[in-house]
């Protein structure tokens, strides 16, 4: 019997279908069929899974097979569903109250703290505590799709560069051994950057709007009248929000030695501590967290299931195609190493950030960053020394690039449905690439020429 890791010089290309065939799905099924997807997209994931499983054992043997799916799960996935899960929860559990006013400055300033917040809450956790309050604040405004996408932009995409708890590819990036400030040390003055550029073209397009196109309507026709004060229920979240940065940074920082071995998988202790906790963080918000303030979010269980369900069906299918990849110009993907690296074998930046980002915009950002992490080397120690630049140009390109289309990042089209579910009129698939190509290639363009050439 031999593993995954192993049988690396022996893959086919053809190992990748199932993993093509799975980010395929999650891109299209859901435009094409979305009434066939939402009620089967389970049975879609576990289709994907076994095409890879059952000829693989059956190549390779049962107990090759078994390894490579423990390693995935309990390696990468349980870590991933787990965090992912506890932000979740814990940002579903903040509520804010009240209406403010929107305006130019208001708007850019509830823009701005989104950002912020999204390097410590996550993408998700940020743009779900404050999409509502920001429509709230619009809705006796004319024009408000510019006003989401530039959120989408920025709150569930550029701002979460900083920490692993920002967006999933960091954190991946961080269980594969990415330190934990590595990133905001390295990705610190490309985000400042962009979040500059677009902040400043969001507040000259909003006066526009403002004060050009006859924006407010009448206070009286303002749906959201105004409340006593502003508010947030579930404050009990912001301790446990801090728990859980706290919790990541340990399994960062600790490392006692002790492991535990499950089918040839290694399980650190602080890995499991640090999962245990966040479990029981879970538990602690939905039992401390006071029911209005759910309720005042609409929170519903469905999203994290349904990434959940995925995302097991990816980590599995990825196996493969990492192992190809590691292998190098001698792999079935050598074509892909070559791409990103010149003759001489030498990585070109400027390459990695756009092959990342653009792979980004219509797969998962996740699983791109992990394919793009491993075409690199996958060696974190090597990685974060002498191809800093380059993995920054990765993290960078899976952060940033999830803008481009809905379908980009997680949070994108949660923002977009919750929008359009207020009354906001949102671009089309293709209408929103206009927005995005033409507000983000500019300034990805002077990002690279800066930070990545």
């Amino acid at each position: 019997m031999i593993d995954i890791s192993s049988s690396a010089s022996v893959l086919s290309g053809e190992w990748s279908i199932p993993f093509a065939g799975m980010i395929l799905s999650i891109a299209f099924l859901p435009l094409l069929t979305p009434v066939l997807w939402h009620r089967h997209f389970g049975k879609v994931a576990a289709f994907w899974t076994l095409a890879f499983i059952v000829p693989y054992a059956a190549i390779f043997g049962v107990r090759a097979a078994s390894q490579s799916v423990v390693h995935a799960l309990v390696a990468d996935y349980i870590p991933f569903i787990i965090l992912l899960a506890a932000l979740y929860t814990v940002a579903g559990g903040i509520c804010v109250r009240g209406n403010l006013h929107g305006s130019p400055r208001m708007n850019t300033a509830l823009l701005a703290l989104g950002t912020v917040l999204a390097s410590f809450m996550g993408t998700t956790g940020a743009a779900m505590l404050l999409i509502r309050p920001l429509l709230r604040a619009n809705d006796n405004r004319r024009h408000v799709a510019h006003i989401v996408i530039f959120f989408i932009f920025l709150v569930a995409n550029v701002g979460g560069s900083l920490t692993p708890l920002g967006d999933p590819p960091l954190f991946l990036g961080f269980l594969n051994g990415v330190g934990f400030f590595w990133t905001t040390a390295h990705l610190i003055k490309p985000m400042l950057f962009v979040t500059l550029l677009l902040l400043a073209l969001f507040y000259l397009l909003e006066r526009y709007y403002f004060y050009q196109r006859e924006e407010e309507r009448s206070l009286f026709l303002d749906p959201t009248p105004d409340s006593a004060s502003l508010s947030i229920d579930g404050k009990i979240n912001f301790i446990l929000l801090a728990l859980m940065l706290g919790l990541v940074f340990m399994s960062g920082v600790w490392k006692p030695g002790i492991t535990f071995n499950l089918l040839g998988t290694p399980v650190a202790l602080q890995n499991l501590l640090r999962d245990a906790l966040l479990l029981i963080v879970i538990l602690a918000s939905l039992r401390y967290t006071p029911k209005p303030a759910r309720v005042g979010n609409a929170f519903v269980w469905a999203p994290i299931t349904e990434v959940a369900k995925l995302f097991a069906s990816i980590f599995v299918t990825i196996a493969p195609v990492i192992a190809i990849l590691r292998a190098g110009q001698t792999g079935a993907f050598g074509f892909v190493t070559r791409l990103v690296n010149d003759e001489q074998g030498q990585a070109m930046n400027a390459m990695y950030f756009w092959v990342t980002g653009l792979l980004s915009s219509f797969l998962d950002n996740a699983p791109t960053y992990l394919v793009l992490f491993n075409t690199a080397g996958g060696d974190a120690a090597h990685l974060m020394q002498e191809g800093a630049s380059t993995l920054a140009a990765i993290s960078a390109g899976a952060v940033f690039m999830g803008a481009y289309t809905y379908i980009g990042n997680a949070p994108n089209f949660m923002v977009k449905s919750i929008a359009q579910s207020s009354g906001v009129r949102m671009p089309s698939f293709l209408g929103y690439m206009v927005w995005s190509g033409a507000v983000l290639t500019p300034i990805f363009a002077l990002t690279t020429l800066l930070f990545f050439c």
